[in-house]
């Protein structure tokens, strides 16, 4: 297994240094892969955070909440919901008393687009996901929210 410094060939300072090229490369690596898993779907990463937002609310939400709650903040998430909409994925309501309200909810091709990639995830493109346990993952996650806290 090729470490962080054979991958992109350098010398790291210390292991603190290590590990924070370690978390970025790592992240770049998943999102490439996990854009690749997405492409037969015609989904970016983000419109697909937008419909799992969607699908958890169960309802009306506001574009400002899903904002808030996207993974990857996006200026451009009035531009993803708008090919979502396009695409028949989601439907936009306006309030009538604040017109620059928006709310957002999942149709019902969004959730049986949804359904198709979760029964999909078996896709070697995320096959890494494998190397590692239940609890490693956590552990890991555990590590990585310490450091945002």
């Amino acid at each position: 297994m090729a470490g962080i410094d054979h991958e992109i060939k350098t010398k790291f300072q210390n292991n603190r240094h290590r590990f924070i090229a370690n978390v970025i490369f790592t992240a770049n690596w998943t999102q490439s892969r996990f854009s690749e898993f997405l492409k037969p779907f015609g989904l970016s990463s983000q419109q697909f955070n937008i419909l799992r937002i969607l699908r958890g609310a169960n309802d009306w939400v506001t574009m400002n909440k899903i904002k808030d709650l996207m993974i990857e903040k996006s200026p451009n998430a009035t531009r993803l919901c708008d090919k979502l909409v396009d695409k028949e994925l989601i439907e936009r309501q306006r309030n009538n008393e604040d017109r620059r309200a928006v709310f957002l909810k999942i149709s019902k091709q969004g959730l049986e687009l949804l359904q198709k990639i979760d029964e999909r995830e078996g896709n070697n493109q995320m096959d890494f996901l494998e190397k590692m346990t239940e609890e490693e993952a956590q552990k890991f996650s555990d590590i990585l929210d310490r450091i945002r806290a």
